[in-house]
């Protein structure tokens, strides 16, 4: 970009800046939609607003009692596109207090506000510049984001999102629970929308573990009258969407794990281990070869049988030597940056394919023998 372009671009950003300071509220209401238009899909103009001071101001204004909901509702649009940025940009979100002050905006009663108020924090969360502590820091906040679950499909998809995203730690899975998450998430694995069944999945499958306790309290949790474990089970089938089929096998991975379901029921050995296989076949993408694979390494890793049963599943150990061949042929890749992703993968599938194999041949000799003649 030449000087005087990149001028013009800062100078068209200060227009929109300056807009919101003006002393006529429909102006400045004007003025947030015309800069919601100007920054979508555009991280210069995004970057640039920045600098120039639009957060504060648009965080005042959303916070502003005697702000219109249209305009307060709009602020939080704009921020959320803002936040769609680089990590820089959120970064500087978040140094503006973007995150108390979206908080705060929940108490509001307008479900049109609130939902443009979730999906900025969702897009904040989300990034791995944000310190997750920031959902834990107030006690009334868990609470209130599990009584606004039930308002609309939107809230649902949004806060099941940030739970998912923000539950790190043991003390995290704790205060979910205790606020009572599984309760209130176990019904959205039945909603309509396949984005809030995906969500509640993966907040069981970060809620489960390492987690006993969620574990044991989870087997036993009915959902339309239906065992949660039957209806895991039942989100693996093969007609059900790979990612769905990989979520629900690490639920019931992480619940084995933890002690709450035996190795030899039938729900791991004869549903989620062959999911799992299927998982690290070449037809798979390679982001799903990689999360089959170490998943399946931790569900079997202590259980001899298990390692057993896999080493005659569906040829896995001829399929993970395939692991080692990726990429196969570079000249067959044109584009460099899909190179670079593959590169990439090509390391993280080699190390799950090595952890996979250590979990096979953990405790039995002739699975060594038949790993070490592949290898």
């Amino acid at each position: 970009m030449t000087p005087r372009a990149s001028s013009e671009v800062t100078a068209t950003s200060r227009h929109y800046v300056d807009r919101l300071f003006d002393p006529d509220p429909q102006k400045v209401l004007q003025g947030v939609i015309d800069m919601k238009n100007a920054v979508i899909g555009n991280n210069k103009q995004k970057a640039n607003l920045i600098v120039l001071g639009a957060v504060p101001r648009l965080l005042y204004l959303l916070q502003q009692p005697t702000s219109s909901l249209e305009l307060r509702t709009e602020c939080a649009v704009v921020l959320g596109s803002l936040a769609m940025g680089t990590e820089n940009n959120i970064k500087s979100l978040v140094d503006c207090h973007i995150i108390p002050a979206l908080l705060q905006g929940l108490l509001c009663q307008d479900l049109k506000f609130i939902e443009a108020c979730l999906r900025c924090l969702r897009t904040v969360f989300i990034s791995p510049v944000t310190p997750v502590q920031l959902l834990f820091t107030d006690p009334t906040v868990i609470p209130h984001l599990m009584s606004l679950l039930s308002r609309s499909q939107r809230t649902q998809e949004y806060i099941t999102q940030i739970f998912s995203h923000c539950c790190k730690t043991p003390e995290h899975q704790m205060i979910l629970y205790n606020h009572g998450a599984i309760q209130n998430i176990a019904p959205l694995l039945m909603s309509p929308s396949y984005k809030v069944q995906m969500q509640a999945l993966k907040c069981f499958s970060v809620l489960a573990y390492e987690n006993t306790q969620v574990s044991m309290t989870l087997v036993n949790v009915l959902v339309d009258g239906e065992l949660l474990t039957q209806v895991f089970v039942k989100m693996m089938q093969r007609d059900r969407p790979i990612e769905m089929q990989l979520t629900a096998a690490k639920c019931l991975t992480y619940m084995c794990r933890a002690g709450a379901i035996r190795t030899d029921d039938t729900c791991i050995i004869m549903k989620t281990l062959p999911c799992l296989v299927r998982m690290c076949s070449k037809e798979r993408l390679l982001e799903e070869r990689v999360e089959g694979a170490e998943t399946l390494a931790y569900l079997m890793e202590p259980d001899v049988e298990l390692q057993r049963i896999a080493s005659i599943t569906d040829h896995l150990v001829a399929m993970l030597a395939d692991y080692f061949k990726y990429p196969s042929s570079v000249s067959a890749i044109a584009d460099i940056k899909r190179l670079d992703h593959d590169l990439k993968h090509a390391h993280e599938l080699r190390q799950a394919a090595f952890k996979l194999y250590a979990s096979l041949g953990a405790n039995d000799e002739d699975i060594r023998k038949k790993v070490r003649h592949r290898l």
